[in-house]
């Protein structure tokens, strides 16, 4: 599998309740490595069998580093060092009440900068599936490498999927925008505002209903509430989420949509998959931070 999309330094503070404007706030803070992309590789090399592969951008100030912490996971990073740009970062404030939600401040840094000259057919040598984070679609450059690798993928016939990555970021650039973007994915995985912001429609059920019109197969993540899988216009199965104790939930959709994939790729079908997808996010949300937890 080869994953392209952001790599992201995350800084997850977790505090209780609501902020003190004006003054402090306790906080448990961490850096931990991120990024949407690099989180569904890291989490589809631990839950699978199958290579996989990482392409992104990064800054030459935490580069060695994400290099290290992919290649722990099991994942091959292929990144490109920006001369410009630093490393993207993200802070990542999680309120610890019982949903553990938390409120991303993005600098994407050099991860939005992935050009059509970082590509080469050769990445897709010996790949199965391409997966694309969204994050790449909400920049100029990265609009046009993911046409560029669209392409590339429909002449050698490996299956697409993707993952939409941002409610807020897709709300800046339009929905009509963002499906003529993807046309020719095999696999959308949105989150259930994603799903709803992109359809116009309030409930999960009916905008991946209306989204698998456009795309073969759409599998909407709705947390707590497990997932739903449709086809040719119909929800064709609902995945009941697996109960969990949440302490963050950042990267709980990257988990499923790694563990999704992987296991799609080893012969399951969709709805065993989503399965597992829902196993992951479980796992993800237990922790802090959102790549798997390490091997014990």
């Amino acid at each position: 599998m080869l994953v392209i999309g952001d790599v992201i330094t995350d800084v997850v503070a977790r505090h209780r309740g609501p902020l003190a404007p004006g003054t402090d706030t306790a906080a448990a803070i961490r850096t931990v490595p991120g990024g949407a992309g690099a989180n569904v590789a890291c989490w589809a090399a631990c839950w699978g069998d199958a290579e996989v592969r990482l392409l992104g951008r990064v800054g030459e100030d935490a580069a060695a580093w994400h290099t290290r912490e992919l290649a722990a996971c099991g994942v091959r990073p292929l990144l490109v060092v920006d001369p410009q740009a630093p490393t993207g970062t993200v802070i990542c404030l999680v309120d610890e009440g019982a949903a553990a939600e938390r409120t991303f401040l993005t600098d994407s840094g050099a991860s939005l900068r992935l050009e059509p000259g970082d590509w080469s057919d050769t990445l897709l040598d010996g790949v199965a599936r391409l997966h694309l984070s969204g994050y790449l679609l909400f920049s100029e450059p990265g609009r046009a490498f993911v046409a560029v690798a669209l392409k590339a993928a429909r002449v050698r016939g490996v299956p697409v999927s993707l993952d939409p990555a941002s409610a807020g970021f897709l709300t800046r650039l339009g929905a009509d925008r963002f499906l003529s973007l993807v046309e020719g994915v095999d696999v959308l995985l949105p989150s259930r505002d994603e799903a709803c912001l992109l359809t116009g429609l309030p409930g999960a059920a009916d905008a991946a209903a209306r989204l698998s019109l456009r795309v073969p197969l759409v599998v909407a993540k709705q947390g707590a509430e497990g997932a739903l899988l449709a086809r040719s216009g119909q929800v064709c199965a609902r995945v009941p989420a697996v109960a969990a104790t949440p302490r963050d939930s950042t990267g709980a959709g990257d988990a499923f949509t790694g563990a999704f994939l992987t296991t799609l790729m080893a012969g399951a079908d969709p709805q065993h998959a989503a399965a597992e997808g829902c196993r992951a996010g479980a796992l993800a949300v237990r922790q802090v931070g959102g790549r798997p937890p390490p091997p014990t």
